[in-house]
């Protein structure tokens, strides 16, 4: 086997995917508008968990606190590419002023649900795949 593999010119990048979020968002012809989402890195993801980290230092004592709603919100804005999620006049019709805010303000519950289902999916958490990937290896 042969690392050149592994570089970085030969890694297959993940395509972006499109999906039906919601039927509440129709074009002209009254069809659901599909929503593209992206995978994002690993390095990426860090700084989302960082900015959704507080450490809190208190008589000699450090308590640590992630807020992992926000942190879902965060990697779902960080992967949507369409819509524009950090469009301004988006963000202003539904009265918030960030990315993250305005895909908790505009979708329902099951469509956000939905929407972070895919997102796991397409950064590689989806659990069969994990599972799967496992057993190749003990099988090869």
């Amino acid at each position: 086997m042969s690392l050149t593999a592994f570089f970085s010119d030969k890694a297959k990048k993940p395509e972006n995917q499109k999906i039906i979020v919601s039927d509440r968002f129709l074009d002209e012809k009254g069809k659901p508008i599909p929503w593209e989402i992206k995978a994002i890195s690993e390095e990426e993801d860090a700084k989302i968990k960082d900015d959704c980290t507080t450490v809190t230092r208190f008589k000699g004592r450090q308590t640590t606190r992630f807020n992992n709603q926000r942190y879902i919100n965060k990697l779902i804005a960080a992967c949507t590419v369409f819509p524009d999620l950090k469009n301004a006049e988006l963000q202003k019709s539904y009265g918030v002023t960030s990315d993250d805010e305005l895909v908790q303000k505009m979708l329902i519950s099951g469509e956000h649900a939905n929407l972070q289902q895919a997102v796991n999916e397409i950064n590689g958490f989806d659990a069969e795949n994990v599972e799967a990937a496992k057993d190749e290896v003990k099988n090869s």
